[in-house]
Parts: structure tokens; sequence; C-alpha cells
């Protein structure tokens, strides 16, 4: 076994594994996390004996609960070089997963929020259990959904992508495995076993079906309608005025979250990122996402947004612009431009 103190790796037959080792923070990405992940995934890709990946997290809470948006905060308040660092080590790897030539299988136990949903959606298996917890929440901390998600937010049928990627929403394994997050529902008490039979298989798809099991009833699916009703819109105006016009608690909620919970801002510029990533490739929209992230690390709604989360934990965040009123079509193209320090480019 090998190891950076955060992340471990080990092979088991023709099986590689990856451990997230950060069980206290809930797993959270560090900038060292997402160099040494990509270096080893492009190990992994060249080495014969290696048939499969499988990526995890340590204990029993999460599998991963995003990047470490504490240690981005402080280091934007010093003016420190993350802020630009850790989203092109994160993106490379996302995209390094995205092209890796072997099955990719990433087992989603517990919370999996931002930078969890990045290391697991663009490979080739995701395995939900009933613990899984998936959300895109970037909207409430002033930011964006990422990691790729904007590229895959936006292949998602009637609406469903900007409803996920706008509001937040919380997704257990049904909903997970209804909406994309997740390919596979496996029961937690099966996964040892699973990886056991991993470690032996030559088929990892094969092998994969012998433990999964049904997760339910969706309750997204319950909601498709009304979703297609309230977010198939040409503004974020007019997707709240169709969930005001909605009857229904789920209209109510999603109503409230949006204009109580999240940054106006990251709500126009989601939804332009989101609808523009629908005639991207993978990698332009990943260059795209780098842009928007250095624009929202330069702005306070970031800052103000972890500030009240995570900080100061008391939930009312002051965002600048406070109403959709007052960001400005120009405000929401600004986000869009080329750093000065230059695009994200992959090797």
């Amino acid at each position: 076994m090998s190891q950076l103190q955060d992340i471990l790796f080990e092979r088991k037959g023709g099986l590689a594994v990856g451990t997230l080792n950060r069980p206290k923070a809930l797993n959270a990405l560090t900038l060292e996390m997402c160099v040494t992940y990509d270096r080893q995934l492009a190990a992994w890709a060249a080495d014969e004996r290696v048939r499969a990946v499988l990526v995890k997290g340590a204990g029993e809470r999460a599998f991963c609960a995003g990047g470490d948006v504490l240690a981005i905060w402080r280091a934007g308040k010093a003016g420190e070089p993350l802020t630009a660092d850790f989203f092109r080590a994160e993106y490379r790897m996302n995209r390094r997963i995205k092209v890796f030539p072997k099955p990719h299988v990433a087992l989603l136990d517990g919370v999996t929020m931002g930078g969890g949903v990045g290391i697991s959606l663009h490979g080739s298996h995701r395995v939900a259990t009933e613990r899984t917890l998936i959300a895109m929440p970037e909207t409430g901390i002033g930011l964006f959904p990422d990691v790729g998600a904007t590229h895959f937010l936006s292949r998602l049928p009637g609406g469903l992508g900007l409803y996920l990627g706008l509001s937040g929403a919380r997704m257990k394994a049904a909903d997970a495995v209804f909406a994309g997050f997740a390919t596979d529902y496996v029961p937690s008490d099966r996964l040892d076993r699973l990886e056991a039979a991993l470690a032996s298989s030559s088929d990892a798809t094969a092998t994969l079906q012998e433990f999964v099991a049904d997760p339910g009833p969706a309750p997204l699916a319950e909601h498709r309608a009304a979703i297609e009703r309230c977010f198939v819109q040409d503004s974020m105006e007019a997707i709240l005025g169709a969930l005001a016009d909605e009857s229904g608690e789920w209209a109510a909620k999603t109503l409230n979250t949006l204009n109580k919970r999240c940054a106006p801002a990251s709500l126009k510029v989601s939804f332009e990122a989101i609808r523009r990533a629908a005639d991207l490739d993978f990698d332009t929209a990943m260059v795209t996402e780098f842009r928007l992230s250095q624009a929202f690390l330069a702005d306070r709604d970031f800052y103000e947004g972890v500030r009240a989360l995570l900080i100061d934990k008391d939930n009312a965040p002051a965002w600048n612009p406070a109403n959709l009123a007052a960001v400005t079509p120009e405000r929401v193209e600004a986000h869009f431009g080329q750093p000065a320090d230059g695009d994200l480019t992959f090797d």
C-alpha cells in the first residue's frame, strides 16, 4: 500500500483501490489529494495488471462531501494562489476520470456533494447505498455547480438538470439512480464482498450486477411533470414565476429555497452556465467552469456564503446583489471571461 496521509492506494489482484482518508472532514478534497489521485489514475491506466479502479471514502458518514472550501476561503481572503491551483487540479482530475480507459467504480456510501460528485460522476460506475445523500449545493454558498456538472446537468431531460443545479436539492439512492448520478444501488452491507469480487473479476460490470438491488421508488419521479413546467423556462425570473403559479408543497419548498437560501448572482450565472453547456463538449465545458470559478472567487458572495454557512453558522448571508433584478446581463457575462492568469489546460 502506498499513501499520502489523506488518500491511500493499494492493489488487490486486478483491482486498484483509492481511499479518501479524511473521515473527520467528511473526506473533503484537498489540492494534494486531487493532484495525487490524478497522477495515480494515469499510472493505473498504463498498468496492465490493473483491470479496474475502485474509489471509496473512509468512515461511514461520507464518500466525499466536496472540496475543502474552508481552505479555499482562507486562501482567497489571504490572496494566496490556492484559489486557482485547487480548481485547476480538481478539474484536471475530473477530466482524467472522464477519459479513463478502464472501469472506474465509485462507492457513494454516505454524503456525496460537490467535489464528491466530480470524483464519481464521470466514471463508468457510481454505486449508491441506503446511506447515500447526493447534492450540488453550490448556489447556497455563492458558487455554481461545477466539477463537470454543468455538462452533465445540461443533458438531463425536462428541466431536471436546472432544478438540481439551481436548488441544490438532496437526493437519496433512488433519486440518484433516477437522475443518473448513480448507475447502481448496492446495500452497504454488500460493499466489502463487492470489492473482494471485483479484485478477482475480469468483467467489472457483470460482477457488479451480482450485487445490485432495487432502491425503491424515486420521489423525484413524482415531480417530473412539475419540474418540467417550472424549469423549462427561458430565464431565472420565469422559473420563479412558474414555481409561484404551481400548486403543492414541492413548488412552495423549491421557491423558498431559491429565494431565501441561494445567492441571486449564483442563480443567474448557474442558469446561464448549464444552458450554454448543452452545446459544449466536455473539455470546453471544463474550461468554461474554470473561468466561472475564478470569477466567483474574485467576488464577495462566496466568502459571505461560507461565512454564513460554515464559519459563523448564522445562515444569514448578505448577498450582493441582494436580488435577481440587480444581477445585470453584463454582470453575468463577465463571469465567462478568460482569467488574467490564463485558461485551464489539459496534458
